[in-house]
Order: C-alpha cells, then structure tokens, then sequence
C-alpha cells in the first residue's frame, strides 16, 4: 500500500493531500497510518525524515470536531524548533478542516502572550513540557478533552531530564484506552496515544508502554537505524588539530549547507569566534541564546541565506530543512542514538547527503558503539591534503584516554598505552606499617632536637577518635 487513496478518508481530504503534494506514502506511513486512522495506540520507530510527523498530524487532525472549543490534540517535543517543525506541518494538513485553532507553546517567549491566546481555547497544542505544566499550573490549560496525545522523539521524551514533567502531564489527559464517543460536555473518556522516535531503546519502550493501551510497534529501519542515504566516514585526527581540520573541510569541500554539532555550547561559540577570524562565516545555534535570535537563525537557515551552522544537540531533534548537503560531528556524542539524530539532518525526502565524524584516538570506543548501533562500519576517509602538526607545547590533555578506548590501530596512528596506575591505598592501613628511620642514613636536621624515635609509639588511634560523651 503506496498511495493515500487506499486510505480510508474522506475525499476532501484525499484532494487536500493531493494540493499539498502527497500522493505516495513513505513506509512508516503506510505501515502506520491504518492503525492511527482506527484509533489505536501506535509505537512508531522510523529513521529521521521519513515522514512521521505527517502520520501522526493526520491522524491527529482527521479526530477532530471543530465544534468543540477545547484541546482536543496534543503533541509534547523536546525543542523549541522541533515544536515549531511539527506546528507548520499539522497546520498544513489542517487547511482542509474549517475553523481549526493551533497553538505552539513553547519556553523562552513571554507568558503574558500565550496566557492571553487560551482564553479562546485551540483545538490543537504543541508544545515543549516545561511551558505546558506551567500554563497547566496556571489554570489556564485544560487537557481533560484531549483525544490524541503525541509524544515526538519520545526517546528523549521520556528521557530522565523529561519524565517527571511527561507523568505529570499525561495524568492529566482521560487515561489511555480504545476510541470511544466524548461525553456530552466534550471532555474525553479514552485518549490515543502516539509516541514516535528514530531510535527506540528496550528501557524507553517498556516505559512507553506504560502510557499506552495495547500499543501496535511499528517498525521501518530496515535492520539499521541510520539514513542509509547519507554516505559516513570518519576523519583521525588528534584534538589539537580539530579546528584546523574542520576549517580546511568547510573550505576546501565547499559544502553547499553544513551544520556541525558540538557537545558544548561554549565550544559552539568558540569556533563560530575561530572560523570568522579565518573568513568562514558561520552562526551559532544552542540552548543559551535568545528565543528571537534562534528563530532568526533558522529563519535564514530555512531561506538559504547559511552557509555553516554551528549547533548544540538541542538543534539535532528541531532543524529540519532542505538542502542541508553534509553534517561534520565535530564532537562524538556520548549516545550513539544521537548520533541517528545528528545525521538525520542531511538526505531528507531521499536525497543524498555527507556525514563526518571527527575521531580523536581515545574516542575509538564511541566510533565501535555508534557502528554497533546502526549496524554499519563508518569507513575512514583519507585526507592527504591535510597535514598534521606536533603537539602544542601548552597543549593540556582533557582526561586520560579511557580503557580499551583505542578502536583500531587506524584511528589517530599509534597511541601509547595510558601510564600504569598507582595502587590504591588506605591510609589507616598504611599507618600501621610505619617502619622506624635508618639511624644510619637518617638526616638528623628534619627531626626536632635532632634526635631520632627508636621506636614505635604504644598506642596509636588508627584512625579512632573517642568522643566526648
């Protein structure tokens, strides 16, 4: 099953798709889409950029009645910009419904405003956790008519940063269950529940079942969760030499559109500093910058006025734009899932795409996780034309590289084993092995008097102190 029209909607809805530009359905889609239209709880996992948003945006929208004036559809992200990805989209499939009301509801914009919009309650919200249970404490938002309930990445979702806020807020939705007719004031007695991600961990989807009533997974990574259109190497390089080695590939490869993903917002910074100062123009994208100058950066993202994007991994889960030839993880994650995340930017609606891993020598044990995961070998791409420089005398070493941190011998030539580990000590035990002074070889200055103990002391605390009492 390919086409929308095998689907069961109405034909309004069929020529609304058709004006949009959907004919065909993508996989997850097709898989998807039968079980949402029933009203059954669905567990998606599909590669980033294969269509979920549309999946659940129109199952979301084909429940609603626009006659009742309350949420009727919520859908929780983890982002600012993915909230307002998801926003466009289910606006656009909503075109064909008259007189819907959508909100996005975010953090990082004034309250006052958005407190101001719910006194005529939308019929659609979207929004991050932390401004939803806010608005809720407010008593400004009401969840009890809501009839779908979308959690998007709901890996990250449900991640330990979110899970409290996600309890709280699901508890107040009519519990999970199966599609019954809302009660005569509109409020509803069962809720659908729809929780979509590219990666899905064992852990995450136990704890996602919890929220859900008899859930349907569907599953379409085809035994690997990466893009297998984006073509990934990795490039050895020691971690003095990154910089360097990053502004020669923005330079020398002229990628048409670049974001490079950084574990640090002051990292972020910094080479956004460093590649202006070698005539690279690039712009910064992380969580400590103002609500209006990151919408102003993706706003010229999305209208092609960026050449280089520096992002945090708050971006990774909201850029979505077209164009977006190479991704260069400039920092390993420390979650391969992220990584999915990362490379998920580039190759969307099938084109191709460029991912680049930079591997310093201890992060070889990161690069195996991440091949393990996607179940795929990150080749190493050769870079004659880059030169390596000696370590910086002031160069300080970040850590000791972990055990078994070394991948292969490939990665950064060779590495010298860390340096052997002093034994452990207690120093209770090790005061009760006191040995006296060679009274032969003593330096008779260093003790008071000159005069040099015999013997041990009778009785020694170890350690012990009597109280007072």
């Amino acid at each position: 099953m390919t086409e929308f029209a095998t689907l069961a909607l109405e034909p309004a809805v069929l020529d609304a798709l058709a004006t949009l530009g959907y004919s065909s359905m993508t996989p997850i889609q097709a898989a998807s889409l039968p079980a949402i239209l029933d009203g059954k709880d669905v567990l998606a996992q599909a590669p980033t950029g294969s269509g979920k948003t549309v999946a659940f945006g129109l199952g979301l929208v084909a429940r609603l009645d626009p006659a009742v004036v309350a949420v009727q559809g919520l859908v929780l992200c983890p982002t600012r910009e993915l909230a307002d990805q998801v926003s466009r989209e289910i606006r656009r499939l909503a075109s064909f419904v008259p007189n819907v009301k959508l909100l996005t509801l975010c953090g990082g914009i004034p309250l006052r405003p958005q407190l101001a919009s719910l006194v005529h309650p939308p019929h659609v919200v979207v929004g991050t956790p932390g401004r939803i249970q806010e608005l809720i404490d407010q008593g400004a938002l009401s969840l009890e008519c809501v009839r779908v309930l979308v959690l998007d990445e709901v890996d990250r979702m449900l991640d330990i940063g979110f899970r409290e806020d996600i309890r709280r807020i699901l508890d107040m939705c009519p519990p999970p269950g199966p599609p019954v007719l809302p009660n005569a004031d509109g409020t509803a007695t069962n809720r659908q529940t729809i929780f979509v991600s590219a990666t899905l961990s064992p852990e995450i989807e136990r704890l996602a079942r919890k929220y859900m009533h008899e859930p349907e997974k569907i599953q379409t990574s085809s035994g690997s969760l990466t893009v297998s259109l984006v073509k990934q190497y990795h490039l050895a390089v020691q971690p003095w030499d990154k910089r360097r080695l990053l502004a020669h590939l923005l330079t020398h490869e002229e990628p048409e559109l670049t974001i490079v993903f950084c574990r640090l917002k002051k990292t972020v910074d910094d080479l956004c500093r460093i590649l202006a100062e070698k005539g690279i123009e690039a712009h910064a994208m992380h969580g400590d910058m103002s609500q209006g100058k990151r919408n102003q950066t993706m706003t010229a993202l999305r209208g092609g006025k960026l050449a280089v994007l520096i992002a945090s991994d708050l971006a990774s889960r909201g850029i979505d734009v077209e164009g977006i030839s190479h991704v260069i993880n400039y920092d390993l994650p420390d979650d391969p899932d992220l990584y999915v995340h990362r490379i998920g930017r580039t190759a969307r609606a099938g084109r191709g795409g460029v991912a680049w891993s930079l591997v310093t020598p201890e992060q070889g044990e990161l690069l195996t996780k991440i091949e393990i995961l996607i179940n795929a070998e990150v080749p190493k791409l050769e870079y004659p034309d880059f030169k390596p420089s000696e370590k910086p005398a002031h160069w300080r070493d970040q850590g000791a590289r972990p055990e078994g941190g070394l991948r292969r011998e490939d990665v950064g030539g060779q590495v010298p084993p860390p340096p052997p580990q002093e034994p452990k000590v207690n120093r209770v035990e090790a005061s009760s092995r006191l040995e006296l002074p060679d009274q032969a070889k003593v330096d008779t200055s260093k003790f008071p008097g000159g005069i040099v103990p015999t013997k041990l002391p009778p009785k020694r605390m170890f350690g012990r102190m009597k109280s007072g009492r």
